[in-house]
């Protein structure tokens, strides 16, 4: 894995390669990051351009011995360690290394739930158990095979219970030339005994563009739905893959015709929209009510003067801006967004679409009919 090859992060790529530049490498570093920003990519690139016997100046190789194994994930002095579910057979995590590394070969971008499924996990708890630890600390005391650098790359230290205290010494006085890098999502979960012996490198969500472009590139979408499924994403990237494996549609156009239809209460075309919404899928109806919640919150920024936290594209932006100037309160965006968050959360438990959108679709007029007001407060008839 070179740094050439992750998306984004540009200002990280450079903040690590010249930490190997200026020889001040930490021996324990945290990487915190959102799901989806590239922090299991940049953990690998980074071991890989310390450990490159031909180092370039802000990327590996790619082309040395070293480099050759890194990409295969087969370098004897690269380990990892990760949740996985115990049994029997499955005691530390290398008795599932395998698919570890298959998964890691398919993608770089995964989460929880995609490592699980990859694995028997059954009802059982993920987990980061002693016989790990101990496996941890009996791989780095064996001196390097080949490299400068031993590595381990742990992820999810969350998963670490009070048996991870058995690596407080290892991670504070490791033997000579030994890199810890443990990459979490929850800064809270993890046991304070080892945050506090950690340095600790934020790595942001990635932006908007970086998402929608990825998308364009690699999906086949159209440069409007990429940015729609960018924005639903949040700056996850595995989220964005996720929305662009369904079925393709244009949210933002779709949502705010809808919502046309609704200020000017055009029943017949809130029947047929209902009709065509219910042909959708589940997954594809719950993908536009979320974006619907989002939109909305978006225009709830905007009518609270809070314009510039407005992630909304340009064209999608004029017109939550006319939208919000012209016809929509903060109280009727509030009361449209607790109808979404229940027609979704109806959706998931395989309610009938055709009944469920007809109601939001009317429950939207009345909405709008009857102005909402903040609570406690009588609906004025308009």
């Amino acid at each position: 894995m070179q740094f050439k090859q992750i998306i984004g992060q540009d200002r990280i790529k450079q903040q690590l390669v010249q930490t190997v530049k200026e020889n001040r490498v930490s021996h324990a570093q945290l990487f915190l990051s959102p799901a989806g920003s590239g922090a299991v990519p940049l953990a690998i690139a980074y071991a890989q351009y310390i450990n490159c016997l031909d180092k370039g100046v802000s990327d590996s190789c790619g082309e040395c011995s070293s480099c050759r194994k890194y990409e295969r994930l087969i370098h004897p002095d690269l380990h990892f360690s990760y949740p996985f579910f115990a049994s029997a057979s499955t005691k530390t995590a290398i008795d599932v290394l395998e698919e570890w590394r298959a998964m890691l070969m398919q993608d770089t971008y995964f989460d929880m739930d995609i490592w699980r499924s990859k694995l028997d996990a059954a009802n059982k708890q993920a987990n980061i158990p002693i016989a790990e630890c101990h496996d941890i600390i009996k791989k780095l005391s064996y001196k390097a095979f080949e490299a400068e650098t031993k590595v381990l790359i742990m992820w999810l230290p969350e998963y670490l219970d009070k048996s991870g205290n058995a690596l407080l010494k290892l991670i504070e006085e490791p033997p000579a030339n030994t890199l810890f890098i443990l990459i979490a999502q929850n800064q809270d979960q993890i046991l304070t005994t080892i945050l506090s012996r950690t340095q600790i490198v934020k790595i942001p969500k990635l932006t908007g563009d970086e998402v929608s472009g990825y998308l364009c590139n690699h999906s086949g979408l159209t440069e409007h739905q990429a940015i729609d499924y960018a924005f639903l994403a949040d700056g996850n990237l595995i989220e964005a893959k996720s929305l662009a494996a369904d079925v393709q549609t244009d949210s933002s156009g779709t949502f705010t015709s809808w919502l046309r239809m609704g200020f000017g209460n055009k029943v017949p075309d809130l029947v047929d929209f209902t009709d065509e919404a219910a042909k959708w899928g589940r997954e594809n109806q719950k993908n536009f009510l979320k974006y619907g919640v989002n939109y909305l919150r978006e225009c709830c920024l905007i009518l609270s003067g809070a314009e510039a936290l407005v992630k909304l594209p340009p064209l999608t932006l004029d017109t939550a801006k006319k939208l919000s100037t012209h016809v929509l309160t903060l109280p009727m965006a509030e009361a449209i967004i607790g109808e979404l968050e229940k027609a979704h959360y109806h959706i998931e438990r395989n309610a009938n679409p055709k009944i469920l959108f007809l109601d939001v679709s009317l429950q939207l007029v009345k909405i709008i009919k009857f102005k909402t007001l903040p609570a406690g407060t009588q609906y004025i008839y308009n």
